[in-house]
């Protein structure tokens, strides 16, 4: 029957979609992951880079203010206010994104309200040096969230031929005090995306969002404009003229309210009122604009094809990809990095988020929430109890003072002050 074959067909529908998944999921590699659990320090190296100069921080292994979980959010938080920060882990081996997605996942938070900071992470070589991994070590990517005064944006930097390069769009980024979880997927079609808290918030085109490569077409150098192209839309009207007395106008004329005061004493030179601008003065005079004939509308340079230009279908490959690092300066320290991953797979990453970023989220928004109501309780209290001793203080008695006064010292000054003024008097 016809129920039964559609019945048929979707069982074997799902069976392919399953079989799909499975075969997806048997191939998926995971090329780090890291819980920053008790174990931690075994893996990852700190660097010594600034730290000749005094300015090298630490990171310490905390859960911070607020979590979901005392033990499952510990990671690791830069300690220490106006300090550089360098810290790097190997992957288990080193491994090419070539013909395969590669994805870049970890969840940061900064408890502290970061004023001026990274908080992003470095995916590089696996030659690169781990005892001063530092802001001049070579990188292959550069992603998440960077701060400083009115600049929050996520960086998604992508090193080529030697340059880092900057994404064209400016990528929003989160700047609250909970935990966020922050995904980079480059897939082999030469494409992006940037997630935050699974929510994609960029992506695109490698090649149109970045200058991996010189513009396909330039300016034609042997082409330029025409000495008598005319390019000005409105020329003054030739036939307008200036009205009779225009110039006649001034600019300020003598207030006519303004009155000579009492006091004025002409001996002190003669009064004059004071200017003001000339309601009836309409300023410079200029003709009126039309339309010009031989106007030819604007000149665009021809362009040609760039002889400079190759196209490239591996701008988002990377051969050896194997350690992961933090390298990042901070003014107000606190910032906590936990739950790296890098993988292949972008189901393995949403899996992974599943178990850690997602599975606390709430609760630490719950611990946040109610840190807070507690704050504005203690802060309302200490704003009544302030109140209450200002009030208290106001309606004391004042302060009587035991020392004798003379009741007529007042018309003493003024005695004082009459017989000064009457020898200033004289002495003129």
């Amino acid at each position: 029957s016809t129920q039964s074959t559609w019945g048929l067909f979707r069982m074997r529908v799902w069976t392919v979609a399953i079989f799909a998944f499975c075969l997806s999921a048997a191939f998926a590699e995971v090329f780090f992951e890291e819980h920053f659990d008790e174990g931690w320090r075994s893996r990852w190296v700190d660097s010594t880079w600034k730290a000749s100069e005094g300015t090298l921080g630490k990171f310490v292994h905390t859960a911070g203010p607020y979590y979901g979980d005392a033990v499952a959010d510990k990671g690791i938080q830069t300690s220490q206010d106006a300090r550089f920060y360098g810290i790097s882990a190997k992957l288990p081996h080193s491994f090419s994104n070539k013909g395969k997605d590669l994805v870049v996942q970890f969840n940061v938070r900064h408890p502290q309200s970061l004023d001026c900071g990274g908080g992003y992470i470095k995916l590089a070589p696996s030659t690169t040096p781990q005892a001063n991994f530092g802001g001049d070590s070579p990188y292959s990517i550069m992603f998440g969230p960077d701060m400083c005064g009115a600049t929050r944006k996520t960086h998604a930097i992508f090193n080529y031929k030697g340059k880092n390069l900057e994404n064209k769009k400016s990528i929003r980024c989160e700047s609250d005090q909970l935990n966020h979880l922050y995904t980079l997927i480059v897939r082999p079609d030469n494409t992006y995306e940037v997630q935050i808290d699974q929510v994609k918030v960029e992506g695109g085109n490698l090649e149109d969002d970045y200058d991996f490569l010189p513009p396909k077409t330039i300016k034609d150098p042997k082409q330029s404009k025409p000495s008598d192209w005319v390019d000005e839309a409105k020329i003054p009207d030739p036939e307008d003229q200036k009205p009779e007395g225009w110039d006649d106008i001034p600019e300020e004329i003598a207030d006519p309210d303004a009155v000579k005061p009492e006091e004025w004493l002409d001996e002190d030179g003669e009064w004059e009122p004071p200017m003001i601008r000339n309601p009836a003065y309409k300023g410079e005079w200029k003709p009126r604009m039309i339309d010009n004939p031989d106007y030819k509308g604007e000149w665009v340079h021809p362009l040609i094809a760039n002889p400079a230009y190759a196209p490239d279908a591996n701008l988002y490959n990377y051969p050896d990809l194997g350690l992961v690092g933090i390298e990042l300066w901070q003014v107000k320290s606190g910032t906590i990095f936990d739950n790296i991953f890098v993988s292949d797979d972008v189901n393995a990453a949403k899996a992974f988020a599943a178990k850690t970023w997602k599975a606390t989220k709430d609760k630490e928004k719950a611990m946040f929430d109610a840190a807070k109501e507690k704050e504005r309780v203690a802060q309302e209290e200490a704003r009544k109890a302030a109140e209450a001793n200002n009030a208290a203080t106001n309606d004391s008695p004042d302060f009587e003072d035991d020392t004798p006064v003379e009741k007529d010292d007042a018309a003493k000054m003024e005695e004082r002050r009459r017989k000064l003024a009457e020898l200033h008097d004289d002495e003129l």
